[in-house]
């Protein structure tokens, strides 16, 4: 089979489009012809070297999809060949086949297409834990999302407003700003704006979606007495210490969150796709899709993704 591959770590152009073997699934996996991949920084992490890859070369990056069955384990009573199946946490998933355990197989819904599958599981379960397991975003908060234009941000910005609260969305450039605001945000503002004393004037705000993680103590700073910061990732940077008494000084929350403390079995996942693909069928949520690439055509996906003009989910189709 093809798959995008590397050999060694570096920029876009180590990828490339060759031949590895198809895999070999076990009895309790599913070998899944992919229709639809998504493409997410993590992937661009792991070419770099940042994450931690094992076993041999060549190395194959991707670990969210979508696509048919084309072959099942004997364990597996439940899913059939012609099956439709999406996931979001298998390795190796930038190839035509992939092997995904049952476990993690998410059937898909006739409503959800293989693209909208690969567009919004990853992203589409984050921001279900971060608005209903790290902080329930409830009628009348105001709530202030980082990186409000990229994926995870878009969809957070929709689904605190479908609770009732007020969101302002924090992004990098003016086309980003008018993205924010077309996904429902009440404001948009600027990171070279003075966007903490503008914030400090509006009386501060309940909850912050904190993604960038150099911007740790400026998000303390606008969040009011008893509020909470929700530190998810740190694509600016690593944060800094925090002192635990500057939190009981100000009655302040700090928590953390990882998709993966959540989708701990498979009932998990089926619960937790569940909603997601209710909330798009209801169109509380709409999925953007910025671009696709062929798989072939890899290493310009990655390129374009790291030159963050995309304000949208990024696919790669075999």
């Amino acid at each position: 089979m093809k798959a995008l591959c590397f050999n060694s770590f570096g920029g876009p152009e180590v990828l490339y489009y060759g031949e590895v073997p198809e895999p070999v699934i076990g009895e309790n996996e599913l070998l899944i012809k992919n229709k639809a991949i998504g493409l997410n920084f993590a992937d661009i992490y792991r070419r770099k070297g940042n994450y931690h890859l094992t076993g041999k070369t060549p190395f194959i990056a991707g670990y969210e999809g979508a696509g048919e069955v084309v072959r099942v384990g004997r364990n597996i009573t439940d899913i059939q060949i012609g099956d439709r199946i999406g996931f979001a946490d298998v390795p190796l998933a930038n190839a035509e086949f992939v092997a995904v355990p049952y476990e993690k197989a998410i059937p898909l819904p006739d409503h959800i297409s293989f693209e909208m599958a690969a567009a919004s599981l990853l992203q589409g379960l984050t921001a279900q834990y971060l608005i209903s397991d790290s902080y329930t975003v409830k009628s009348g908060d105001t709530a202030l999302i980082h990186a409000a234009a990229g994926g995870v941000g878009q969809l957070l910005v929709q689904l605190c407003k479908h609770s009732g609260a007020k969101v302002i969305g924090l992004t990098s450039s003016e086309e980003k700003r008018q993205t924010v605001l077309n996904t429902g945000a009440d404001e948009a503002l600027l990171y070279t704006d003075d966007w903490k004393k503008h914030l400090k004037e509006q009386s501060k705000v309940d909850v912050v979606f904190e993604s960038i993680g150099s911007t740790l103590m400026d998000s303390f700073e606008v969040t009011k007495v008893s509020g909470t910061v929700v530190f998810y990732g740190f694509s600016g940077g690593n944060p800094p210490l925090i002192d635990p008494r500057m939190l009981m000084d100000n009655s302040q929350t700090l928590t953390g969150g990882d998709l993966w403390s959540y989708l701990t079995s498979r009932e998990e996942r089926l619960k937790r796709s569940s909603v997601l693909f209710d909330w798009i069928s209801k169109n509380i949520v709409t999925i953007n899709v910025s671009k696709t690439f062929a798989l072939s055509d890899g290493a310009a996906a990655h390129q374009y993704l790291e030159s963050r003009k995309s304000t949208g989910k990024i696919l790669l189709i075999p």
